[in-house]
């Protein structure tokens, strides 16, 4: 699925993580936040958790925090209004149990590791962005390495001067792998913010759905689903990705190379 038709040689691709990359459905994230906030006597839906997924994670506590419900839990648990600094103490929980909780979600989304082959096989260089933290990613990056999966290039939240949807860490990648044509470079996310930072960075931005944070789905749930209904829920998001302004929509990275060789 399409919004436009580009066609320029591709250089360089730049994927997300969680949701994109491994991690099929977003889960660990939805695990790392619920439990969090439970800490501070508050129970966050899963939608709640997910609705900011692809910030930063301090913006992300932020913005659960402004949500009615969570504001008006936080007044009745706590007796007051969340400020910056209860921001900041449900962030230090999150950065404290987030390594661990990750690495038990560092499996590669089915047919990664292929892509990632075909496309350095294709002369493509392979950069990746997250919203996690350096620190953050400490446990997952060695299992995602076990498991198959090593870009070339990692660029983390807290390395830039902002986080998603502004283009620092896609530039910055750019930057680290020698790329210098924002627009022969495609950007590869999950979210409404990864489709912002790869636009606002002058990048091919693609959008994938089956293994999305907004789907949120597992990989066997999403197996054992009919595929007419699959098919429904992938058409109503990919409709979503490119009101957005994604110039391209697909199942999961594994169909990344064939469009990287339809493009060039």
């Amino acid at each position: 699925m399409q919004n436009g038709n580009l066609k320029t040689p591709i250089e360089g691709v730049i994927l997300d993580w969680a949701g994109t990359a491994v991690d099929h459905g977003c889960r660990g994230p939805v695990a790392v936040f619920s439990r969090a906030f439970e800490r501070f006597g508050i129970e966050p839906t899963i939608g709640e958790c997910r609705k900011p997924m692809g910030l930063a994670k301090r913006a992300h506590v932020a913005a659960m925090l402004d949500m009615p419900r969570i504001n008006e839990a936080w007044l009745a648990a706590r007796g007051k209004r969340p400020d910056d600094r209860d921001v900041d103490l449900v962030f230090d929980v999150v950065g404290e149990i987030m390594p661990a909780v990750l690495a038990d979600y560092a499996k590669p989304v089915p047919g990664c590791v292929e892509a990632i082959r075909k496309l350095r096989q294709m002369g493509i260089k392979i950069g990746s962005c997250t919203g996690y933290s350096r620190s953050m990613m400490s446990e997952l990056l060695p299992k995602a390495r076990a498991c198959g999966f090593e870009p070339d290039c990692l660029v983390t939240t807290d390395e830039v001067e902002k986080g998603r949807p502004a283009p620092d860490m896609c530039r910055l990648n750019c930057e680290r792998l020698g790329l210098k044509n924002p627009g022969a470079v495609i950007k590869v996310g999950d979210t409404l913010a990864d489709i912002g930072e790869g636009l606002n960075a002058g990048h091919i931005t693609v959008a994938v759905t089956i293994t999305s944070n907004s789907l949120g789905l597992g990989e066997e749930e999403a197996a054992a689903m009919p595929r007419t209904e699959l098919d429904a829920k992938c058409a109503e998001l990919a409709k979503k990705f490119r009101e957005a302004g994604a110039h391209y929509v697909l199942d999961s990275i594994a169909d990344l190379p064939d469009l990287c060789a339809k493009l060039s």
